[in-house]
């Protein structure tokens, strides 16, 4: 199995950067609802990140961990994904954090099916 192609040029990496940002703007403006939800009328993994990472923004994070408590791993996946797959110099610490990240997702997905 191939795998996923790495990106290995910066334009490319800010290229698709500027498009999946132009997509999040569109389909707030438009708004849209979450395709997860309105499909299976369930919250998805990713349900409240974007109100998470606004909250974030105006450094209000009481309201941004209420709304995805994984908001804080965006920033560590974008660097993750600018530097190919390679935070630090042990790939094992890399594995370990990417999967305690998954881990927390599925944990504050859990969260909120239990919620709902």
């Amino acid at each position: 199995m191939a795998g996923i192609p790495k990106i290995k040029e910066p334009k490319t990496k800010l290229l698709l950067t500027a498009g999946y940002l132009l997509v999040l703007v569109v389909w707030r403006w438009v708004d849209l609802p979450c395709v997860w939800q309105y499909f299976l009328h369930i919250p998805c993994p990713g349900c409240g990140m974007t109100r998470a990472i606004l909250a974030a923004l105006h450094f209000d994070f009481a309201a941004a961990f209420r709304h995805h408590f994984m908001f804080w791993a965006m920033p560590l996946l974008y660097i993750y994904f600018l530097f190919d797959g390679k935070l630090f110099r042990k790939p094992t610490i890399d594995k370990v954090i990417l999967w305690g990240i998954a881990l927390g997702f599925a944990g504050n997905w859990v969260i909120h099916l239990v919620a709902v």
